[in-house]
């Protein structure tokens, strides 16, 4: 006899609601369906679920999300790091106080290096013919920013290879919820064989029939909610063995349409930014913004992006600002609108010779019209540089208005976004301080409130 399992999952939605109507009912219809054939049926969300650009995710600090993936009925999620890394910890620490289902981290520990009360490290699901799934989760190693945060991660492939060796012998099948990104995914196929289904995230990589490697298959459901992965896993139940696994996509525009879907999505940004209409200050002035000329707002930020790090110097692109700030009341609602980005702040050491190297970068006249997607970023253009301290005569960069010595040790401060390499290679290897939770909105806030 054969036993036909069904694996719906979701990754990296990143509070894109304007999808979620259908996919809820969808997702809901689907179970009831299967649930009603007597075959067994599992829903996975893979992380990133949670993105503060959403007013709602940024009003409940996420628990809006929570409520979301309640309603649907998920099974179990792990973490991506919109959830990991852009709330303090207190408020991680509570975000799933009422989830519904298995938070499934294997990589994370607290700050006193336990295991978290909301987390569990792996759950076994049993079906209707008594088969055994085994369920892990991992989620990406970004080690500087969850220690700045106070929390612990630990490497995902070294805990991998542990949960896997305890689990196995106790399961008949491992499915592995991955926030890890496609190349891990495909690490772990050729590493390890006894896992079955890697369900896959952070890379936004999409596998519209899945991608079969050594015997484990992959899927994956691209990004903002575009697809619904599914997996029909097929085994005999006298041998426990997998006989069958199948993945298909479907498409959010093929989904059935959900009446009044478009006023429920605006219902949702609605509520977020009335949560968020609380007053921070008043200005007596215009503060505009303009992406390619000199303007107030980018100004403002760049310094108070100094003073808060307490660097030597400091640059931001104007870009990241969407808009500027009318005289009158500025509420948290407005701040949120014009710098919706989960960034931080980040002081980096260097020599003279490299902050120089750095700076003349900054020079670059494509950069201004660049077209900016990921590293945090959720705006549309970079705009040109804005800078603190930061002067020059012809080519010869001046710090406080004097030459920069090259031997000498300067603080910069920036947004993280640079820090990874993209755009600066070199600041990638040299020792930083990143800034959290502290978003750039809040450090505005605070220059705007003195």
């Amino acid at each position: 006899m054969r036993e036909t399992i069904h694996i719906y999952h979701t990754n990296d939605l990143h509070s894109h609601l304007e999808h979620w109507s259908r996919i809820r009912n969808f997702l809901k219809m689907r179970k009831q369906w299967h649930e009603g054939e007597g075959e067994s049926v599992y829903l996975f969300d893979i992380g990133d679920h949670v993105d503060r650009w959403h007013p709602l995710s940024e009003a409940t600090l996420g628990k809006g999300n929570i409520k979301l993936l309640n309603e649907v009925g998920f099974d179990a999620v792990t973490i991506g790091n919109n959830e990991g890394i852009t709330l303090d910890y207190d408020d991680l620490n509570s975000l799933y106080d009422d989830a519904e289902f298995h938070v499934i981290v294997g990589n994370l520990l607290d700050r006193s290096l336990k295991l978290p009360s909301w987390v569990k490290t792996h759950h076994i699901y049993q079906t209707n013919s008594g088969i055994k799934i085994g369920v892990l989760g991992l989620t990406a190693y970004f080690k500087p920013f969850y220690e700045a945060l106070g929390w612990n991660i630990t490497s995902p492939m070294e805990e991998l290879e542990k949960l896997v060796q305890d689990l196995h012998p106790h399961v008949d099948m491992i499915i592995l919820l991955s926030h890890l990104g496609i190349r891990d995914d495909e690490l772990i196929a050729s590493q390890f064989p006894e896992i079955d289904v890697i369900l896959g995230a952070h890379t936004h990589h999409v596998l519209h029939q899945g991608k079969e490697m050594n015997g484990t298959m992959l899927g994956a459901a691209g990004k903002y909610g575009h697809f619904v992965g599914h997996m029909v896993i097929e085994l005999d139940v006298a041998t426990r063995k997998i006989m069958d696994k199948k993945a298909h996509l479907y498409v959010q525009e093929e989904l059935p349409y959900v009446e009044k879907e478009d006023e429920e999505c605006a219902q949702w940004f609605q509520e977020g930014e009335e949560l968020l209409n609380q007053e921070v200050t008043r200005l007596k002035t215009h503060l505009p913004v303009d992406w390619f000329q000199p303007s107030p707002l980018p100004k403002m930020l760049c310094d108070a992006l100094a003073a808060w790090c307490g660097s030597d110097c400091a640059f931001l692109n104007s870009g990241l600002l969407l808009d500027g700030l009318e005289e009158g009341v500025v509420t948290k609602q407005d701040l949120h609108r014009i710098l919706p980005h989960p960034i931080n702040p980040c002081l980096i050491t260097m020599k003279g010779a490299e902050l120089k190297e750095i700076i003349k970068q900054t020079w670059n006249e494509e950069w201004p019209h660049l077209q900016v997607k990921g590293l945090g970023f959720r705006g549309k253009v970079m705009g040109t540089f804005v800078y603190t301290n930061i002067q020059w005569e012809g080519h010869e960069v001046l710090i406080d208005h004097k030459p920069i010595v090259p031997e000498k040790v300067y603080k910069l401060a920036l947004p993280d976004m640079f820090t990874f390499g993209h755009f600066f290679p070199d600041l990638k290897r040299l020792e930083k301080k990143y800034f959290m939770p502290e978003f750039l909105r809040d450090i505005l806030q605070w220059k705007l409130k003195q």
